[in-house]
C-alpha cells in the first residue's frame, strides 16, 4: 500500500486548518458583532459550500485560478505562481471549502458570550484584541475545538473540490480520497477498502473526539 496519498491528505488537512484557525476567528468574531448590514450577505457566502455542489465549486476555482483565467494570469505572469493543479492551489480551494465549519462553531460560542464580559475587559483598559484573545476564546474552548476538529476531518473528506483544482498528480495533489477513486476505476477494491478504512477510522477518532470533550466526559474520566 501506497501511504503517500494519507501523508499528503494530512498535511493538506493540517495547513487548511492552520490557516482557517488564523482567519476564522477574526472573521468570526466580526460576524458575532457587527452591525453592518452587510452581514447576511457575508454570511450566505461563508455558508455556500454548505450547499453548493463540491464539482460547481472546483469547476470555478479552475476557471478563476487557471492560467488562462483573469486572477490566475496575473498570478502567473506577476508572481510565477500557479494554482491550478498543486499543492497550493488543494490548500486555497480546501481552505474557501471548510470555512463554514471553522466559523460557524466560533461565531455561535462568541454570540452566546454576555455583553457585560466584554464591557468589563474594555473597562480594564483591555483592548479588543486582548479581550478576544484573553478573555473571550477562553469561554468558547468547546465551540472553538469544535471549529478546529470539524474543519480537519472536513478537508480530510474532501473530493470533489480537489480532483477539479488539483488533478491527480501522485506526490503532489494526490490525497486518499482520491486514491480510493483511482483503486475502484482499476477494479482493486483491496486497495480502496485499504484507504476506506483508514479514513473511515480517522473520521471516527476526530469526531468521537470532540463530543468526548464537548461532552465533558474525558474530564470526569480523569476526575
Amino acid at each position: 500500500m501506497n501511504w503517500t496519498p494519507i501523508i499528503l491528505t494530512f498535511k493538506l488537512a493540517f495547513f487548511t486548518t492552520l490557516i482557517l484557525v488564523i482567519i476564522g476567528i477574526p472573521l468570526a468574531n466580526w460576524l458575532a458583532n457587527t452591525k453592518y448590514k452587510i452581514k447576511p450577505v457575508i454570511e450566505a457566502i461563508i455558508s455556500m459550500p454548505l450547499v453548493l455542489p463540491p464539482t460547481v465549486l472546483g469547476f470555478y476555482f479552475l476557471l478563476t485560478f487557471s492560467p488562462s483565467g483573469s486572477i490566475g494570469k496575473i498570478l502567473n505572469d506577476l508572481f510565477d505562481i500557479q494554482l491550478v493543479f498543486s499543492f497550493s492551489g488543494l490548500v486555497l480551494a480546501s481552505v474557501i471549502y471548510s470555512l463554514p465549519f471553522m466559523i460557524h462553531p466560533i461565531q455561535s460560542g462568541l454570540s452566546s458570550i454576555p455583553s457585560s464580559l466584554k464591557e468589563a475587559s474594555y473597562l480594564m483598559g483591555k483592548s479588543k484584541t486582548t479581550t478576544l484573545f484573553r478573555v473571550l476564546l477562553p469561554n468558547i474552548k468547546k465551540s472553538l475545538i469544535t471549529g478546529i476538529v470539524l474543519s480537519f476531518a472536513h478537508t480530510i473528506g474532501e473530493f470533489g473540490v480537489v480532483l477539479m483544482i488539483g488533478g491527480n498528480i501522485p506526490g503532489e495533489t494526490k490525497v486518499a480520497s482520491i486514491a480510493v477513486y483511482d483503486e475502484v476505476e482499476a477494479l482493486n477494491y483491496a486497495g480502496a477498502n485499504m484507504y476506506s478504512l483508514i479514513l473511515l477510522s480517522i473520521s471516527f477518532v476526530v469526531l468521537l473526539t470532540v463530543y468526548l470533550i464537548n461532552g465533558g466526559y474525558l474530564k470526569r474520566f480523569w476526575e
